[in-house]
């Protein structure tokens, strides 16, 4: 296999954050032709419910079912997943799956109110979202982290009915998948998939439950189909492709930090890798490292495309240079390969995840560190937060006034209305004024 040059930036550059912009860019623009087959689909859904989620999954997944309940998995059957899974899965799976928990029992919210001197009391009520529904990709791309990752946490956060579905492309399901959807407690799982999946869970079928809330990832029609269905229902987040941004003071193992980049260069050509370091002699030892083992990988040339195209090296003056610049790139995976890094990451403010110390690997988080993996992407850090048990909880504001603090305050709401001439408004609050 031929070498492979990675994109060489200099912070010091005069048109370095022209080049950092460049880098980052990634052509999302919405294909028309996909939205409008998603809107055929969803409007199809719509009308015809079950019948039409059999057509399109006998036709896209090459099934031949006639009957919609026999979409729906029996809850046997992952039992049966989970315990015919061989000793060394089932134990990776449960020691993730009590660390995923363990983790999300510290983010509950808790409801609060307080009382003021005129007797008035002010609070939050929080309540569970009462159905979920959890998409999974099925066929090629099996993933139980990720049920495991979407659904312990919503289970943690009390939702009453947690709804998955999974394509089962010819009939075939991943018995991985089932076990995790056994292990996370999920209540239901039918076998679809696609935007016709997206829009039974969002509209509701003669066999599916309309859900609340959807989340999970798929491929660019189930995208496309949760940002069209959002608004009817909730979603997560629109995830683009997966990044991984490392800072590194020079002396970690340069293979270590090689093999840290292929672990999310190898998702697709797509995925962005990048490197940042104040050593030149180190950015050069790493580059070595990743000609020396790229050969040896099984995604070896979706690596290899997703470095020369997307992928860089950052030479930067010092590690604050290199903490500026990576809130500028506000990433998805964050590792902070340093001698220090808690004084590091205090200067951290954009970051999906931050992985710290050399011995932290990114694939740690992905799987069983504890913390969830579904992260914000395309520098949506700078606004937006990892799923988490939150996402499953609604916030509901108390208000009870008091006669003193309706009479008080009525006077002011009196005020601000009238000044907005909403008359209704001022009159229904002078009412309790004395």
């Amino acid at each position: 296999m031929p070498l492979l040059n990675i994109t060489q930036l200099d912070a010091s550059a005069a048109d370095f954050q022209q080049q950092l912009k460049s880098l980052l860019a990634f052509d999302e623009s919405d294909d028309l032709d996909i939205q409008h087959r998603v809107l055929d689909i969803i409007a199809d859904v719509r009308k015809r419910g079950d019948q039409a989620v059999l057509d399109y999954t006998n036709r896209f997944d090459k099934r031949n079912v006639s009957l919609a309940s026999d979409l729906e998995l029996p809850k046997a059957a992952l039992l049966a997943a989970w315990q015919n899974l061989p000793t060394e899965q089932a134990h990776a799976l449960q020691v993730a799956a009590d660390r995923i928990r363990a983790y999300a029992e510290h983010q509950k919210l808790q409801p609060w109110q307080f009382t003021e001197a005129d007797g008035t009391v002010l609070g939050q009520k929080i309540t569970p979202l009462e159905r979920v529904g959890l998409y999974v990709p099925g066929g090629k791309a099996a993933y139980p982290s990720s049920v495991l990752m979407n659904a312990i946490p919503a289970k943690v956060a009390g939702v009453g009915e947690l709804i998955m579905v999974v394509p089962t492309p010819n009939g075939e399901t991943n018995a991985m998948v089932l076990a995790a959807a056994h292990l996370a407690g999920v209540d239901r799982v039918f076998s679809i998939g696609g935007a016709q999946a997206v829009a039974a869970l969002a509209y509701g079928t003669e066999t599916i439950p309309a859900v609340a809330k959807i989340v999970g990832p798929g491929n660019i029609y189930v995208a496309t189909a949760k940002k069209l269905v959002f608004g009817q229902v909730g979603i997560d987040m629109i995830a683009g492709p997966s990044e991984i941004l490392i800072i590194c003071d020079g002396k970690t193992n340069p293979d270590w930090i090689a093999m840290d980049l292929f672990s999310q260069a190898e998702h697709d050509e797509n995925a962005q890798a990048i490197l940042i370091s104040d050593d030149a002699d180190y950015l050069l030892a790493v580059e070595q490292s990743i000609n020396k083992l790229l050969p040896t990988m099984e995604r070896a040339d979706i690596i290899k495309a997703s470095l020369s195209t997307r992928g860089a090296f950052i030479k930067v003056a010092n590690l604050l240079e290199a903490a500026a610049v990576a809130n500028s790139i506000a990433p998805e995976h964050l590792e902070l390969s340093v001698e220090d890094p808690e004084a590091l990451s205090q200067h951290i403010r954009h970051a999906g995840a931050i992985f710290m110390g050399r011995y932290t690997a990114e694939a740690l988080g992905d799987y069983c560190a504890g913390p969830n993996h579904v992260l914000p992407t395309s520098s949506t850090a700078r606004y937006s937060s990892p799923l988490g048990v939150y996402d499953f909880q609604k916030r509901t504001s108390l208000i009870n006034f008091s006669a003193a603090g309706a009479d008080s305050l009525g006077k002011i709401a009196s005020v601000l209305a009238r000044g907005e001439s909403l008359t209704a408004h001022a009159r229904s609050a002078e009412y309790r004024i004395k």
